[in-house]
């Protein structure tokens, strides 16, 4: 009996068939699958924060508190030119492509495994860019086979992954009235989801959905009081109820129609409670005295409605703000135990000084304790959250002859107890490690009319050290106790993110230009290593080919040195720069430990 033998011409055809399937499958676009499960996968990373609850934590743990001193560099990528500046994003990675923003509104996608570059994005930006906190840029978005961003002059750009070919471009606002973006964009339920930044211009801050595979509005949410939201319909522009019921309850006059509130640093989204998370900046002016009332939605964290950009509850961290204390840091949910039952809750680390955990189910506040040594402007906060007033702190009010009002000295600084810079919650510690500044400000306010495209402060400022020898503390706190359980100080601000692992570890960097890697449990520095400039982006880690990889950013810029005062004596030497650089375990280390 013969057996039957297969047309070799036919078998290998059938054998490159499925090799081309298997290479699309791996080369496959981002899904919203990919989206909901990143805080759990540990070969890519394609959302900012590791997560969409923007935990900054990995489940990954060949790289260990034991090993995490064998680390090695493996690739660097220069980002070249003289567009160096602020280096703030945090890497996204797909199928061995690393996907990355530089200063400038710039976009980098890069062999992952080698450090090559594989094609390079650079916006073509107006001379009229007005941001307030240098030319930095903080991620992109992936999804399909887009890799999406927003520039300084306030645009979304969706990129093909492949090839950097722009698909389609979207004005989101006017950046000759100071708006701009700078925050890594969110993609929930679909949906691309944006904020914008120009607190300091008297914008009205908004937070907006688009369709991310070709740029179309669905809805707009308003963050200052009194402004009208909308849906689109068919094309169609549908109301869809104002901001806080009506104009002017908690604004004068016509102040609301500047009002600021900026959701500059975008947000998070909890699939617990189907909410979107973000916070709001500053109220503008920063003259609190112009301006009476609470200021509603500045100064907050706000849940939306992903579907409608509906407001479902708000949190004001910093009523009537008068010192410049954005409420836009970052709100991570997190579940604890309480007396055997889960608590679903969010934490948030506010410029203010205080440390705040809420219920994410409604917003209402559970505690709240300062989290840095020294705060001011507050004796503290009442059963609901709200500031008890240090009302001798709130600078004097301007006379009419044109001389600014009495200054005080505050502590924090405008700056903040903790500004951008995202901290990270560990599942296996329970504990936040929070990236933190000591620093006040002198602070006075002056006379200010809104003009368009033009600074709208009203206040002038300058900001001090407190201590001589450190003004960055990384701290691990327990949001259950308010206690810190251990610190490490740094003589220069710390700018850049947290990231925890399984592994024992918490990753950050300093502007003095050292990636560092402390023990979790204990804060002992385990890894230190010098990139040549200041570490001011948010770390990650990988897996890939059976290896853990780690990567940041380095390139010292940001706020801080264009705001330094009495500050900048401390960094005026920094070096700035541009690099991309990638870390792994050798894998004989690894050997070893099995």
């Amino acid at each position: 009996m013969k057996h039957a033998t297969p047309n070799q011409p036919f078998a290998r055809t059938l054998l490159c068939v499925a090799m081309a399937l298997a290479s699309m499958t791996a080369l496959a676009g981002v899904t919203d699958e990919d989206i909901l499960g990143d805080a759990k996968s540990t070969d890519q990373v394609v959302t900012n924060g590791l997560g969409l609850q923007g935990q900054r934590y990995s489940t990954l743990d060949t790289l260990n508190s034991d090993n995490v001193k064998e680390l090695r560099p493996v690739w660097t990528l220069s980002f070249g030119g003289e567009k160096q500046r602020g280096q703030q994003a945090q890497p996204l990675v797909k199928d061995g492509v690393m996907y990355v923003t530089g200063s400038y509104s710039r976009v980098f996608a890069v062999d992952a495994r080698t450090g090559r570059k594989l094609w390079q994005y650079d916006a073509r930006l107006p001379d009229g860019i007005m941001p307030c906190c240098d030319v930095i840029n903080r991620g992109v978005a992936l999804y399909g086979d887009l890799v999406i961003f927003g520039t300084l002059d306030a645009k979304l750009v969706a990129l093909n992954k492949d090839t950097g070919k722009v698909v389609w471009r979207k004005t989101v606002a006017d950046y000759k009235a100071g708006y701009s973006i700078s925050a890594a964009p969110l993609v929930v339920k679909g949906k691309l989801i944006t904020g914008v930044a120009g607190g300091e211009f008297g914008v009205v801050g908004k937070i907006e959905a688009y369709n991310p595979t070709n740029g179309e509005l669905l809805w707009t949410r308003p963050t200052v009081e009194g402004h009208m939201g909308y849906v689109y319909k068919d094309g169609k522009k549908v109301e869809s109820g104002i901001s806080g019921g009506e104009a002017g309850k908690t604004w004068p006059g016509d102040l609301w129609k500047t009002g600021g509130a900026a959701p500059w640093l975008g947000g998070f989204y909890d699939p617990d409670t189907d909410s979107l998370l973000f916070g709001t900046g500053n109220p503008s002016p920063w003259n609190s005295h112009l301006r009476p009332g609470d200021n509603l939605y500045s100064s907050s964290r706000l849940a939306l409605n992903p579907d409608d950009g509906s407001i479902k509850w708000h949190f004001q961290t910093t009523p009537h703000d008068g010192w410049d204390f954005d409420g836009v840091n970052e709100l991570v949910s997190f579940d604890y135990k309480d007396g055997g039952k889960t608590v679903k809750a969010a934490a948030t680390a506010d410029r203010n000084g205080f440390f705040y955990v809420l219920d994410r189910t409604n917003g209402k506040f559970i505690r709240g304790f300062p989290f840095v040594d020294e705060v001011t402007w507050a004796k503290g906060l009442d059963k609901d959250g709200r500031p008890i007033y240090n009302t001798d702190k709130r600078p004097g009010a301007p006379g009419a002859d044109g001389k600014h009002g009495s200054a005080v000295f505050v502590a924090p600084s405008f700056l903040g107890g903790k500004n951008w810079m995202p901290m990270a919650y560990s599942q296996d510690t329970g504990l936040f490690y929070v990236p933190s500044n000591e620093w006040g400000m002198d602070m006075w306010n002056e006379n200010i009319s809104y003009k368009k495209g033009a600074a709208y402060l009203g206040a002038g400022f300058t900001i001090k050290p407190l201590n001589e020898d450190y003004i960055g503390v990384l701290r691990a706190i327990d949001p259950k106790s308010g206690k810190e359980v251990w610190r490490y100080k740094n003589y220069a601000p710390l700018w850049g993110g947290v990231l925890a692992t399984k592994g024992n570890l918490v990753f950050t960097g300093n502007p003095e230009g050292y990636l560092m890697a402390f023990d979790a449990k204990s804060g002992k520095k385990l890894y230190e290593f010098n990139t040549g400039s200041g570490v001011i982006g948010s770390p990650i880690t990988w897996e890939m080919d059976g290896e853990q990889y780690v990567s940041v950013l380095s390139g010292w810029g940001g706020a801080v040195p264009l705001w330094g005062g009495e500050v900048a004596k401390r960094i005026k030497d920094l070096n700035q720069g541009g690099m991309l650089w990638t870390f792994k375990l050798p894998k004989d280390e690894v050997v070893a430990k099995r």
